[in-house]
């Protein structure tokens, strides 16, 4: 039988990324990845749950039966009842574009039929639309002038994952399009990234109050359209994920908000570092000492020595986390993952504790023959690590609502405890 294709940190550290990590080159075995399918009706926020994030929006699903189909699942939660609407196109629209004129008329029928006029129409066209090359935003523009409201594209174009602008980063552009200038305000931020909140107790928030902040914004957490365009009195936009670069970028260009970018770190001395040099920026200072320390402390008198795999579809870098966990006295045996450029200093790092780790392309074909007994472990993290090891305790780590810094590693730490008393 084949043997999955993997490396160890210790190649992937010395030598160029291979290509089998790169998923726009080779075939893509699916079934893990289905894990983080981002249906409406799924765990995750993929571009359809996503673009319903500003308050009274709806969302208008031009596509093919099948496309639509999966969204049916989540009208039965509250949030989103009445909010989903359908133009199903048939054949003759896929050969001729014929729906294309059309779409604004379906804009002013759903504006029409509700009872309270939606602050704004997301159009979301799929895959069907890229091969046509359809102009969205001169087919919104378009409906908003004949239904006299606003209207934004959005793209689950699957075949642009691997592109410059991935559907989910194009969301967040889409969505944060909408505010315009309003005077600026030294005390109001913008956190941006996320379409759920960070975890209530996370430290950011205090932090930021204590250097003067006192209006933290964060799209998941307004409560109506005007809420949401007071955001554009923000000082600065404080980015909390890669996938919100653009979104920044274009908000600095048309209503010069600056940026600022943070990452997320499960490596308690990367958070330290990093709040101490994003502080300094902004001519200001953050005492984490205390919150630093206790952290530290639980770790040294734990003694973690437990083995592990980690999985991507979670809410942290795989390979970041397993130089944490490897920091912190654990034994990570396998990751499951796609890797990037920006990975290799972590890969440099781990190296250094522990060169035999093993890394498995989470897409890579030759998974299908992977055995769930090639390694003696004790946990895994992450649903696509449960897949591989069903018989292990496992934990997902991808609530929606999102850990962070300090609060972040305490909260992956308390899981692991809970598995393995």
């Amino acid at each position: 039988m084949s043997k999955p294709d993997y490396y160890t940190v210790a190649y992937l550290a010395d030598h160029e990324i291979p290509e089998i990590f790169d998923t726009g080159k080779h075939l893509i075995y699916s079934s893990p990845a289905t894990l983080a399918f981002n249906s409406p009706g799924a765990q995750g926020f993929g571009v359809k749950r996503a673009g319903l994030s500003i308050p009274g929006s709806v969302m208008l699903i031009v596509s093919p039966g099948c496309c639509g189909r999966n969204t049916s699942a989540i009208t039965v939660n509250d949030v989103y009842k009445n909010r989903y609407f359908y133009y199903l196109m048939d054949e003759t629209d896929i050969i001729t574009g014929r729906h294309l004129p059309k779409i604004k008329e379906a804009v002013k029928e759903i504006v029409d039929f509700l009872d309270q006029k939606p602050s704004v129409v997301m159009i979301c066209i799929t895959c069907v639309d890229a091969l046509l090359g359809t102009d969205m935003e001169r087919v919104s523009r378009e409906c908003e002038a004949y239904a006299h409201v606003k209207v934004r594209p959005c793209y689950m174009y699957a075949l642009t994952r691997e592109g410059r602008r991935p559907p989910m980063v194009h969301v967040r552009e889409s969505l944060y399009s909408l505010l315009e200038s309003l005077p600026k305000d030294v005390h109001t931020v913008n956190l941006l990234g996320y379409f759920a909140p960070l975890n209530d107790d996370c430290e950011l928030y205090d932090y930021l109050h204590k250097m003067g902040l006192t209006t933290i914004n964060e799209l998941s957490r307004m409560e109506s359209y005007d809420a949401f365009l007071e955001m554009a009195h923000a000082n600065f936009n404080l980015i909390l994920h890669p996938e919100a670069r653009a979104a920044a970028k274009d908000l600095r260009e048309r209503l010069n908000i600056g940026d600022i970018e943070l990452t997320r770190f499960y490596t308690i001395d990367f958070i330290h570092r990093q709040y101490q040099a994003f502080a300094h920026a902004l001519g200001s200072s953050i005492d984490d000492t205390k919150d630093y320390q206790t952290l530290k402390e639980r770790i040294e008198q734990a003694h973690y020595h437990a083995r592990l795999a980690i999985g991507e579809t979670c809410n942290l870098d795989p390979i970041e986390a397993a130089l944490a966990l490897s920091l912190y006295g654990f034994d990570v045996k396998e990751i499951y993952c796609t890797i990037n450029d920006t990975q290799k200093q972590y890969l440099n790092m781990l190296k250094k504790i522990s060169p035999e780790t093993k890394v498995y392309c989470n897409n890579e074909p030759t998974m299908l023959y992977y055995d769930n007994e090639a390694e003696d472990l004790d946990f895994t993290i992450g649903k696509d690590a449960a897949f591989y090891h069903p018989d292990l305790p496992n934990i997902p780590f991808n609530e929606d609502v999102q850990p962070f810094g300090y609060q972040g590693v305490s909260l992956l730490l308390d899981r692991i405890e809970e598995v393995l008393s």
